[in-house]
């Protein structure tokens, strides 16, 4: 058998099992700093008084531009071939629920 050669500028992603399975979150809290932005993913559940962060994500300035880029296109794309998402009204959260207020 041939081993398969990798295209050159081909990026070769592993994903594994645990990872493919996700984590729901229904809350995004985004912070940043002169040098990163950070998205903690959070599951709230209603009628529970504390929840988890169950992802944390940092980017780059420049990443981060490039995720919001990338967002916006596929949102465009699902809308085209689904309808128009409907937005919800906007919840209130306070800033500091469930652990400290962010600083930079």
């Amino acid at each position: 058998m041939a081993e398969q050669q990798q295209a050159p500028n081909q990026l070769n992603i592993e994903l594994s099992e645990t990872v493919a399975e996700g984590e729901y979150a229904n809350l995004a809290i985004i912070t940043h700093s002169h040098a990163e932005f950070v998205i903690d993913f959070v599951n709230v559940m209603p009628g529970t008084p504390k929840s988890k962060v169950k992802s944390r994500i940092i980017f780059t300035p420049q990443h981060a531009k490039r995720f919001m880029k990338a967002l916006s296109e596929n949102i465009t794309r699902f809308e085209a071939a689904n309808g128009k998402i409907q937005e919800l009204e906007e919840v209130q959260i306070p800033l500091n629920f469930g652990g400290p207020t962010a600083k930079a």
